[in-house]
């Protein structure tokens, strides 16, 4: 084997190859090989590395968070003749100085982070994209569906499940209209019904009303109609066999802790 340049890491090793190459730029006319060795998590796989390092005459350029690891490579290196650099050791050890604090030795634990900040940001967007009932085509890609009347709370309960990394659509129920025929051909173990107290609603809608400058009494503010309502979504709750969620004095917070344990047991036990 040519002599390489080995890069190894207890993860990807997409952060130790790109400083490499950004260091081979500066040598144009270096015809060195990159090779990647990617998660590394055991003793052997260190000396099977400064093993074929040693034959090649390479250099080796790891970025071990895992002590163990490092101290391995440290002195397989030193006793085969092999010149290894690490990019993590020092800074980790420096931080934990500093901060007082032992580093975790995970390996991957960045990638993770940015792929858990990539999912949130996609699950926020499916839910913007899937509120008040849109593109039911793409309802079954949700995690949870919420179902229920006008204010009782959908929308802001979509947009917080969101945030936590859940991809949320949710379902307007109107009087009068049919509800849409894909929601019962949903896995109905994802679907939860919101229901209120019929005068907490009242006061919400009057609320909504009252910021909007709309007209005073009508039927969407009319107690019995309200009443007639949240029967009609009771009746497609009960049709769809979809769990039911009172919302009524529950701060949003509560409520969604209580919409992911309901969907995650329904889940778990189908």
């Amino acid at each position: 084997m040519p002599p390489s340049i080995y890069v190894v890491s207890g993860g990807t090793g997409a952060s130790g190859e790109q400083v490499v190459r950004t260091v081979l730029a500066q040598f144009p006319a270096a015809n060195l090989p990159v090779v990647t060795v990617s998660h590394v998590r055991h003793l052997a796989q260190i000396k099977h590395v400064v093993a074929q390092a040693a034959r090649s005459g390479s250099i080796i350029v790891h970025t071990l968070v895992d002590a163990r690891l490092r101290v391995e490579m440290t002195e397989q290196a030193r006793a085969q003749g092999v010149v290894a650099i690490d990019l993590m050791g020092e800074l980790l050890e420096r931080l934990s100085a500093q901060l007082g604090v032992a580093p975790l030795g995970q390996p991957g634990l960045y990638r993770r982070m940015q792929r858990e900040r990539f999912d949130r940001m996609a699950a926020i967007e499916f839910a913007i994209l899937h509120d008040d009932g849109k593109r039911p085509e793409d309802w079954p890609l949700a995690e949870i569906v919420l179902v229920g009347v006008s204010r009782v709370g959908k929308t802001p309960l979509s947009m917080y499940l969101s945030v936590m990394g859940w991809r949320v659509a949710n379902v307007p129920l109107v009087m009068g209209l049919e509800p849409p025929a894909e929601l019962f051909e949903l896995d109905r173990n994802r679907v939860v019904g919101l229901t209120i107290a019929p005068a907490q609603l009242r006061l919400f809608r009057l609320q909504r009303q009252r910021r909007l400058g709309a007209p005073g009494h009508t039927s969407y503010t009319d107690a019995s109609a309200i009443y007639e309502e949240l029967e009609m979504a009771r009746r497609v709750f009960e049709q769809g066999g979809f769990a039911v969620l009172d919302v009524t004095d529950k701060p949003i917070e509560t409520t969604a802790d209580e919409i992911v344990a309901l969907v995650t047991r329904r889940v778990g036990d189908a």
